[in-house]
């Protein structure tokens, strides 16, 4: 991107940052769940028509949304956000809090949504004093968190040109990253994040008097040991230099303080990097639920629900992503992640088609020790970011090679 470029990208951004902090305001207060993100894709296809962005709507059950400009190449790079919030009563009591009770966008997809929105108005400008080097394919996605939505934009075909535009050949997406400080950026070459196993059990055993539990077979006992025999999985049947997660996050059972229950439920994850180390925690646990559930003379029902595969990032994506980065940043800013975060990711289904990088833009204040986390009901989206997100996405877009 020669200097007079980036100067241009730089004005049009800082010309129109006042805008997009507003609008990612708005969104923020009108949060909307998975697959039912409507005012919100009404949102994106108004600001897309408003600047001549041609765009394709109605996509991933109804509220995805795929954007275009035209270039030179014969392929596309490929830019994301996810627009979705999450079930959170927010805690925070700014002006632009969230107006629905118990829905939050606790996990920073309104500025993800923003900073997209703003590298198409952008790019839009530049496309009309000059022909861009490579068509842009912008991916407005519904449904990350948990909803599988990056899978169901796949399967209709944002990808491989049959919506709008060539095929994509690169593609970049980008987290707000709470523990990274304001405006760094960092990624890494393969295994980016996690891939999960969704786990849920029903334990049934016998009921009865509190006072008479060798008449009972006791749910609540077994599912207590099951839950800690579970940690073994990750200490004693795991390399130690491979990485396994299992969390139970939720357990229930019983009425009243002097009746044992029927039975007792809980769920929770298994999160993982390699294949193998999925296979195994998929039999062990498996193995330790019933067994141990056997020797407490309960039966046990148990339901393991593939979640999201690892985010793997491509070596010419991640590469490409870094000289491009080196060029509009300072070199300071960027570094790379000696290991994965076991969080999972959508993005993951791209990775699988396209090679892609997955990156984390720094939102943490200069002078501050910590920030709320993602999925905290006091967590926002840090606007001072805005501006580099909208900045790196443009260079991207701009100067990426296709092979």
């Amino acid at each position: 991107m020669t200097t007079l470029l980036h100067k241009s990208v730089q004005t049009h951004i800082n010309e129109n940052l006042p805008k997009l902090i507003a609008i990612r305001h708005d969104i923020h207060a009108h949060p909307e769940l998975g697959y039912s993100e409507y005012r919100t894709s009404e949102v994106i296809q108004g600001f897309l028509q408003n600047n001549n962005v041609e765009f394709k709507a109605g996509l991933a059950k109804g509220t995805g949304v795929l954007g275009h400009l035209p270039g030179q190449s014969n392929k596309s790079i490929a830019l994301r956000a996810d627009i979705d919030a999450l079930p959170i009563a927010e805690e925070n009591t700014f002006d632009w809090k969230s107006v629905h009770e118990g829905c939050m966008h606790a996990c920073g997809h309104d500025g993800h949504t923003t900073i997209l929105l703003g590298t198409a108005l952008v790019l839009s400008r530049i496309a009309q004093e000059h022909e861009l080097p490579n068509p842009i394919t912008f991916v407005f996605q519904p449904a990350e968190e948990g909803g599988g939505g990056g899978e169901q934009m796949v399967l209709d075909g944002c990808l491989d040109g049959s919506i709008l535009g060539p095929e994509v050949g690169m593609m970049f997406g980008l987290h707000g990253w709470p523990q990274l400080s304001l405006n760094n950026v960092a990624t890494r070459i393969g295994p980016m994040l996690a891939a999960d196993i969704g786990i849920s059990v029903t334990i049934r055993g016998v009921g009865g008097h509190a006072a008479f539990p060798y008449l009972c077979k006791d749910p609540i006992l077994c599912s207590s040991q099951i839950i800690s025999s579970l940690q073994q999985m990750g200490s004693r049947n795991t390399d130690p230099l491979d990485a396994l997660v299992v969390s139970i996050t939720q357990i229930h059972g019983g009425t009243t303080h002097n009746i044992i229950p029927d039975e007792v439920s809980f769920s929770g994850t298994i999160r993982y990097l390699e294949q193998e180390t999925g296979e195994m925690a998929r039999k062990r646990f498996v193995e330790i639920v019933e067994g141990i559930s056997a020797a407490h003379g309960c039966e046990a029902t148990i339901t393991l629900r593939d979640g999201y595969p690892v985010t793997r990032n491509h070596a010419d994506a991640v590469n490409t992503f870094f000289k491009v980065a080196s060029k509009t940043i300072d070199d300071a800013s960027i570094s790379e992640f000696e290991k994965p975060v076991m969080g999972g990711e959508d993005f993951s289904y791209y990775c699988k088609e396209v090679p892609s990088c997955f990156f984390a833009l720094g939102l943490l204040p200069k002078e501050e020790e910590s920030m709320a986390a993602l999925h905290q009901p006091t967590f926002d989206f840090n606007d001072d970011a805005i501006a580099t997100g909208i900045e790196l996405f443009c260079a991207l877009a701009l100067q990426s090679q296709i092979d």
